[in-house]
């Protein structure tokens, strides 16, 4: 299984990833080095939006839309 997934930075910045290991990625990102470069610098992170897909190419498709929404439209997937 692959999740998509939204993070709120602290700065109130979102950013999008996907793995297959929620929970780890995650803590990487709020805790490691292997956190996004991206993450690193506006920690902590929260999880606010995760979605489950059955193979890499329907998550990074799902990935790349949610990419190319607006603040707002992710905003409102969110809730």
């Amino acid at each position: 299984m692959y999740y998509v997934y939204i993070l709120k930075c602290a700065d109130k910045t979102l950013y999008t990833g996907i793995t297959v290991d929620l929970v780890r990625r995650v803590r990487e990102h709020n805790s490691s080095k292997l956190g996004a470069k991206y993450t690193r610098a506006r920690r902590p992170v929260k999880l606010v939006y995760s979605k489950k897909y059955r193979n890499r190419s329907l998550a990074s498709k799902a990935e790349s839309r949610i990419k190319n929404l607006t603040r707002t439209e992710k905003l409102k997937l969110i809730k």
